[in-house]
């Protein structure tokens, strides 16, 4: 699987990858008690509650409802959510797009021709009419639909970039867009590269590559263009590095933010905070100062972390075991996707 060798990956040896998961074990041991407080705990009336004070939320047990007879399969992507409250996730089988309502409710899945892939998933509104982009690895595209699955335009591996022979070289993992238009694709699965585009898609440059030293990369698998400040940043989960990393819109590095991740893989943003989807089992909440507000769903058994493989009778309430893309909708509710082979996407539903 794909994201095996992104928990492992290939620059990256056995023992550097398991002292840094130590290292973030030993770190959460003896972290604040009200970082620790995400741990979830059953209230009388057998909710499940994550989280404190202003993010406390309900974990909603069996939330997405499938019709009989249909599965997940393998979930490896995506969650977004359009402006009628509606919920968009990706799978791995001939349902690549699948679509709930705020209440779990199925509406309709497509993506046949999109089958094994779709992975980084942005929406954006243009001229009125709400538009889907999607990476593909296994296409090595970034591919534009609406949201009836119509392909409206794709584009293909970076040739200006001189990065890659083939496309077979390019897996794009991630996708986000800043004010202006333009936007910005990781390579997170192939060359581990940043590419930009301006707004009408012409290609504008890349940055990165592998490496640990600023400005490098080592398995750069989500990005999102961070408003919270004066001047927009595009943020990248160096997911191997343990790390962000912020860089300004025409690529130039800025720093890193090191808050005790594991495996940071994608982000979404809500007001003057950031949601982090740590693949190694919890999703953590940061403040406009990227320090760290709370983690949620951190799953007690470092076996579990971040397993595809984990089958349905060991999932617990309340513990994530590979939180891959997380979603706020505009209540404040946190939507998380989490990579696994029978498939699985949680609502948390915000405790006021």
């Amino acid at each position: 699987m794909l994201e095996d060798r992104l928990t492992q990956p290939a620059h990256t040896s056995r023992r550097r990858f398991l002292v840094g998961i130590g290292t973030a074990a030993v770190a959460a041991a003896v972290a604040p008690r009200s970082l620790l407080a995400s741990s979830w705990k059953s209230k009388p009336d057998n909710r499940v509650i994550l989280g404190s004070g202003k993010h406390t939320y309900e974990w909603i047990k069996g939330w997405a409802k499938l019709p009989d007879g249909m599965r997940f399969g393998n979930t490896h992507g995506a969650v977004v959510i359009d402006s009628h409250g509606r919920v968009y996730m990706n799978t791995d089988s001939e349902n690549a797009v699948i679509v709930f309502d705020s209440e779990g409710r199925y509406i309709k899945s497509w993506g046949k021709e999109l089958k094994n892939g779709t992975h980084g998933m942005a929406i954006r509104k243009e001229g009125g009419v709400e538009y889907l982009y999607l990476t593909h690895t296994g296409r090595h595209e970034l591919i534009k639909t609406d949201l009836e699955g119509k392909i409206i335009w794709a584009i293909g591996y970076p040739e200006k970039s001189g990065v890659y022979k083939k496309a077979d070289e390019y897996k794009p993992t991630g996708v986000s867009f800043a004010p202006n238009g333009d936007f910005y694709v990781t390579d997170g699965y192939g060359k581990y590269w940043v590419h930009h585009y301006n707004a009408k898609g012409e290609y504008v440059r890349s940055w990165g590559g592998m490496g640990s030293e600023p400005g490098k990369l080592n398995n750069p698998h989500g990005i999102w263009v961070d408003t919270r400040g004066k001047t927009p940043l595009v943020v990248v989960a160096d997911r191997a590095n343990h790390r962000l990393q912020l860089f300004g819109l025409d690529g130039k590095h800025i720093s890193f933010v090191t808050n005790d991740f594991r495996l940071p893989s994608n982000f979404d943003q809500r007001g003057q905070e950031l949601a982090v989807a740590d693949l190694q089992g919890r999703v953590t909440i940061l403040g406009k100062d990227n320090k760290v507000i709370t983690h949620l769903g951190d799953n007690p058994d470092p076996a579990k972390r971040g397993k595809n493989g984990v089958p349905p009778e060991q999932w617990v309430d309340g513990q994530f075991i590979s939180p891959h893309c997380p979603r706020w909708d505009s209540h404040g509710n946190l939507y998380v996707a989490e990579w696994l082979f029978n498939g699985r996407i949680t609502k948390l539903k915000r405790v006021k």
